[in-house]
């Protein structure tokens, strides 16, 4: 993965990644909101992107309900902003960090649950402008792209060697995902011919 990386730029690498999985997994997506996940996950790429900044110049991870909540008390352009990264880094975290959130206090149903609302808001501020339909479509196709992401996230661990191939697996056998099962058969550790066994 790292050496298709260099070998273009990250947004490029990614609208490759985006486009393929979306196609495999029967996604359809209108171009522009596709060019937004390609955007995020480039913008995402670098890992101090999912936390803000403290007085104190540490960075935490600031906890949904507290966007949500700024949001609410903000005037339209700033509630705008406040809600989009809510719908970003909800995508990102369910996409990237699914299986992690199994058995915690906070799972993914509330980072899908969350973001779709996030999007829809956003979608319903921005009505008169052109990008309403692009916060509706993802509104409306959180789940799909939450699991594009996954796949995506699968991929990247899976060319990251044996160790990575491995969380993949053991993702795959708790939760019978066929992406994920997918992208196991494409590494070589499980058969062509075993779609569907874990579901």
């Amino acid at each position: 993965m790292s050496q298709l990386v260099l070998g273009g730029s990250l947004r490029e690498f990614f609208k490759s990644l985006v486009t393929e999985v979306v196609r495999r997994q029967r996604v359809s997506l209108e171009e522009v909101t596709e060019f937004y996940v390609v955007n995020l996950l480039s913008e995402y790429a670098v890992a101090e992107k999912l936390f803000s900044e403290e007085v104190d110049g540490r960075r935490e991870a600031e906890p949904l309900a507290m966007l949500y909540h700024r949001a609410l008390q903000q005037d339209r352009d700033e509630k705008v902003r406040t809600l989009r990264r809510l719908g970003d880094l909800s995508l990102y975290t369910a996409g990237f960090f699914h299986q992690s959130l199994d058995g915690r206090l906070v799972g993914a149903d509330y980072y899908v649950q969350m973001g779709r609302t996030a999007y829809g808001a956003i979608a319903g501020l921005a009505s008169a402008s052109a990008f309403s339909a692009v916060y509706l479509e993802l509104n409306q196709k959180f789940d799909a792209l939450v699991e594009v992401l996954e796949e995506i996230a699968a991929r990247g661990l899976a060319a990251s060697g044996p160790a990575g191939q491995m969380k993949v697996f053991e993702s795959w056998s708790r939760s019978g995902n066929g992406n994920l099962q997918s992208v196991l058969v494409d590494v070589g550790l499980l058969p062509g011919g075993t779609k569907g066994l874990a579901n």
